[in-house]
């Protein structure tokens, strides 16, 4: 499902270099794929919104919405929260490490379960503070409820401090075209897995659906345009996204 990097920078170097347009180094492509990768990750929730208001089709493959949720479906993962006291202040910090042990930070919250059966309830501030003054309104481990603040689960009844887990969608994984330099100074691709300690020097894959490899091309190339000063890059590469955009909405 994921996207390869190598292909990618390949391709995007030969749009480049087919007409001697310029030269983008795997630094910059880097840094320009994982600013592209998450313009085009955070702008399913957005087509999303919009794709619900219309009626769609029950055709096989052709439900958009279906289509984006399944787009959105690899970021989607839970994990369990952590509770702390600091100060004789409780909470529960969210997940740093998904169920599956992957690093996989918060983007969105989702569900938020108790003991994995009971789900708790969000409440904004004036609520959580005055819900207490009711019997019929007080929390109970049965109807548990939550604040959330500053990436903070502050949750009710107090005695909750254990079994809360939260469903989510984490941020996209940062892309890398990892490299080694050659006698003559070349790049040279290094197709293993990127591990921070074994190897520094390899690659991480782009994690969008496969069916955005298109798109994903054009905008890298948008900023290839603007990194070697070519207007005729930019102007291409953009009106190609906006007509791909266009038959995407009719």
């Amino acid at each position: 499902m994921a996207i390869n990097v190598n292909t990618v920078y390949q391709t995007v170097l030969l749009i480049l270099n087919k007409e001697q347009r310029g030269y983008m180094t795997p630094t910059e492509f880097n840094s320009i794929g994982t600013q592209v990768q998450l313009e085009i990750f955070e702008k399913y929730f957005e087509d999303i919104n919009q794709q619900i208001r219309v009626p769609q089709t029950d055709t096989d493959y052709a439900d958009r919405v279906e289509s984006l949720d399944e787009k959105i479906a690899i970021f989607k993962t839970f994990g369990p929260a952590n509770y702390t006291t600091i100060g004789g202040l409780s909470y529960f910090t969210l997940p740093a490490v998904d169920s599956y042990g992957s690093q996989a930070s918060v983007y969105k919250l989702g569900t938020v379960l108790y003991n994995n059966e009971t789900q708790v309830q969000r409440v904004d501030r004036t609520d959580f503070y005055h819900i207490d003054r009711s019997l019929l309104t007080k929390p109970t481990t049965s109807f548990p409820v939550y604040l959330y603040e500053n990436q903070y689960l502050y949750v009710k009844p107090t005695t909750i401090i254990s079994l809360i887990n939260v469903d989510y969608i984490r941020k996209p994984i940062s892309p890398i075209w990892g490299f080694s330099v050659g006698t003559l100074g070349q790049y040279i691709y290094n197709s293993n897995s990127y591990d921070v300690t074994n190897e520094p020097t390899g690659s991480l894959n782009f994690e969008l659906h496969s069916s955005e490899q298109t798109e994903l091309i054009l905008k890298i190339l948008i900023y290839a345009g603007i990194v070697i000063r070519d207007p005729n890059i930019i102007q291409a590469a953009a009106q190609q996204v906006a007509n791909d955009e266009a038959n995407k909405k009719s």
